[in-house]
């Protein structure tokens, strides 16, 4: 059966890859027939209405979806369509309430012209009460416009789809989660659409473990809480995980969405020092890792070996005391992509998923490559682009060891680790960033 999938046009790379995780989370037999980037409108082959249902109570990229009714590029030939492909269902809603929706995308109708359209499917001929408020039924008439068109000009629309409602999708989550009524955030926190669809492409949901090792204000574990899993979470920076305490905290904000039961825990590490065994208990990891540009990266450790050799003052271990700040050092951008990749391999359970954000330059020069693991399979990789640079989500599957590649692995092992002192020795992308993305030239500028 077909149905049409209504996607907001918006995060376009994203949309496919949410909702071909949902289809492998509920096992869903999901095979997509037409889609474009520059369309909102998906076509797609499930098994059931019931599938169709389960696709949006997860999706935050959709807006709803249909039975496909039909699709043609004017509406003498939707009309045809329609006769020819679906008479034999009419008498299912022959005596059904309904009412009809108008939908039309980089376009527009007057009222007077969207009602002559819509009474032009009288040939349909329902009997039910017509209600604009609690229908038994929902039909809806999608039109695709030419960008920025002017009826005057262009007459026509592009395609014309028709097609009955099945369900709305849970985007209306994105308003409930919204940074600007979250009690407690700060600049670093991910925006509520986009942790959702971070949860969804991770398949987070009831019964699972998901973690994130940047947590900072509690972002993802909230997106993935909120789906069912419990949330797990550490950060190198323990006033963002304690915040002020009571609501304006990580776990106040847990409370404030009543999901206090689904968070797990929240600890101060860091990643290359990590309390967490390598034990395959996790099923999920989400994270935002810090890039590096306002604050070059920092580890626990000591750049200034000497400085920090004596720990003990009068007769005491200062690392004991109360207002003690342990030493940090620069931390390579590389190397925390690695270690990573690395984490994860060590802890996820198989077919668990690591869904994390990196930056690139959108120049294909200096391009970031996406790092790879020979114990991960990358799923997807959806890009968020900005003026100069962009942002990867990418996604990997935890392949089981009877899948991975020995010797990849072993070499992997012997790489050499980064060298440098500085934040900008460390971290390609942060000198880049500040240099406004331009190429190095082949010799320095000398002023004349």
């Amino acid at each position: 059966m077909e149905y049409l999938i209504r996607f907001t046009q918006w995060h376009e790379t994203f949309r496919l890859a949410e909702i071909q995780a949902i289809a492998d989370l509920y096992t869903i037999d999901l095979k997509i027939v037409s889609y474009s980037d520059e369309s909102p409108y998906c076509l797609v082959q499930l098994q059931s209405e019931d599938a169709a249902r389960c696709l949006m109570k997860r999706s935050i990229l959709a807006q709803s979806i249909h039975e496909f009714w039909g699709s043609a590029d004017t509406w003498d030939e939707l009309y045809t369509v329609i006769k020819r492909d679906t008479s034999q269902w009419w008498p299912r809603y022959k005596q059904s309430s309904f009412k009809i929706n108008f939908d039309t995308y980089q376009g527009s109708r007057s009222s007077t012209k969207k009602r002559e359209l819509i009474n032009s499917l009288s040939f349909l001929a329902f009997e039910g009460e017509i209600s604009m408020t609690s229908p038994e039924q929902e039909f809806t008439v999608f039109e695709q416009w030419e960008w920025d068109s002017v009826p005057k000009k262009i007459p026509h629309p592009l395609k014309v789809h028709f097609g009955r409602l099945i369900a709305h999708s849970v985007r209306d989550l994105v308003q409930t989660f919204d940074l600007k009524k979250r009690t407690y955030i700060s600049t670093t926190s991910m925006d509520s659409e986009l942790a959702l669809v971070t949860a969804n492409i991770a398949l987070a949901g009831p019964g699972k473990i998901f973690y994130d090792p940047f947590v900072g204000t509690g972002s993802f574990p909230l997106a993935c809480a909120k789906f069912g899993a419990v949330g797990f979470g550490s950060d190198i920076d323990g006033r963002s995980v304690r915040g002020e305490g009571g609501k304006k905290s990580l776990k106040g904000n847990f409370e404030q969405y009543g999901l206090e039961k689904q968070l797990g825990d929240v600890f101060v590490c860091d990643l290359t020092n990590t309390p967490v065994r390598k034990a395959r208990i996790l099923d999920g990891i989400v994270c935002d890792p810090p890039y590096g540009v306002r604050e070059g990266l920092r580890v626990l450790g000591c750049k200034d070996v000497e400085k920090f050799a004596n720990l003990v003052e009068k007769g005491k271990r200062t690392y004991r005391n109360p207002d003690f700040v342990p030493p940090k050092k620069p931390y390579s951008f590389t190397a925390m992509l690695d270690d990573i990749l690395n984490f994860a391999s060590d802890t996820l359970v198989d077919n668990g998923r690591l869904s994390f954000w990196m930056p690139t330059a959108n120049d294909e020069d200096q391009e970031i490559a996406v790092p790879t693991h020979p114990c991960l399979e990358i799923v997807t990789v959806c890009t968020q682009v900005f003026t100069r640079w962009s942002r990867r989500l990418i996604t990997y599957r935890r392949l089981p060891d009877s899948q991975v590649d020995a010797s990849a692995l072993a070499l992997r092992k012997e790489r050499p680790k980064a060298n440098g002192r500085t934040a900008d020795d460390l971290n390609d992308f942060r000198r880049q960033y500040f240099k406004g993305f331009k190429l190095d030239s082949p010799t320095p500028d000398v002023a004349p």
